[in-house]
């Protein structure tokens, strides 16, 4: 009987002793990957048949993809920052040293008279294009961080529309477009952030009349089964088919068509906030004959 039970513990020894050499090879081959990975090799630890080692690989896997996955989008993030902080140095530089070329020379007295008074409208109007660089900077960091605060509640989207054309009016009065509006008297309630949705009509009225060389703007609002589109469309330039899925990224810029000048953001923005509302935003564009936004906003 002794020498059963003792032949019994030395086979339980011996599976014990290989088990465990087992199990220290598999680890061995985990910690391989492991320093493999900490030098940057996208590698993943695999053990064959079912236990422990195999669930432990199977959660460091996830967790390595995780976390590849997330220092690659913040390597996308800071490249693109930098991007649009080069861009925008760049932007500023321009009207900052123009304003302060003005600045010198009525400090200096050089200019008198009639020539004061117009470089002193010059140096403010370059004030207020650094003032608008500075906005769309703060503007889109904020939205990119998600650090925007809305606050939506239920407004008359035909009146409130009325109201942002109305203030553009003596604008395109004075720059010769001619806007048509289509708009129903009739109520139509939808959620929105008045400034959100302010800034979208706002951007996309500026981005036809200063990039897409309009002399006709048209705006139009209907309702939808569960929604309400605003249609925004103008006569301008237009943008060619292989830029039209670009637009709406940071920092693009249509040479020969609506971006000749400004940050890129314009539209960038216009999207950002347009989701915010749950919404959607779609553009078609026929050079020299028409290009069209189509918002649509949920109830």
């Amino acid at each position: 009987m002794k020498i059963v039970i003792i032949v019994i513990l030395s086979l339980v020894i011996l599976y014990m002793f290989f088990y465990i050499l087992h199990i220290r090879k598999k680890l061995i081959s985990i910690l391989t990957v492991l320093k493999a990975i900490k030098k940057g090799d996208k590698r993943k630890a695999f053990t064959k048949g079912p236990g422990i080692t195999s669930e432990i690989c199977y959660e460091m896997n996830e967790i390595v993809a995780t976390y590849q996955s997330e220092i690659t989008r913040l390597k996308k993030t800071e490249q693109a920052n930098k991007q649009l902080l080069t861009s925008l140095s760049h932007d500023v530089r321009t009207p900052l040293t123009s304003l302060l070329g003005y600045l010198d020379a009525l400090e200096s007295g050089i200019v008198t008279g009639k020539e004061k008074m117009q470089y002193i409208k010059i140096a403010r109007n370059k004030a207020y294009d650094l003032t608008k660089f500075v906005n769309t900077l703060f503007d889109w960091f904020k939205l990119d961080s998600h650090e925007q605060t809305f606050y939506f509640e239920p407004i008359d989207i035909n009146e409130y529309s009325k109201e942002i054309i109305i203030a553009w009016l003596p604008v395109l009065e004075q720059k010769r477009k001619e806007i048509e509006v289509e708009i129903n008297d009739n109520e139509l309630i939808v959620p929105l952030d008045k400034n959100a949705y302010s800034r979208i009509i706002n951007n996309l009225i500026q981005n036809a009349i200063q990039h897409g060389k309009c002399t006709l703007f048209k705006i139009k609002i209907k309702r939808e089964k569960s929604s309400a589109s605003i249609i925004i469309s103008d006569n301008g330039v237009g943008i060619s088919k292989e830029k039209l899925p670009y637009i709406f990224d940071r920092l693009y810029k249509c040479d020969d068509a609506r971006s000749h000048c400004g940050s890129g953001l314009g539209l960038a923005i216009v999207k950002e906030l347009v989701v915010a509302h749950n919404g959607t935003i779609t553009v078609e564009s026929l050079p020299n004959v028409n290009t069209t936004f189509t918002i649509t906003i949920p109830f």
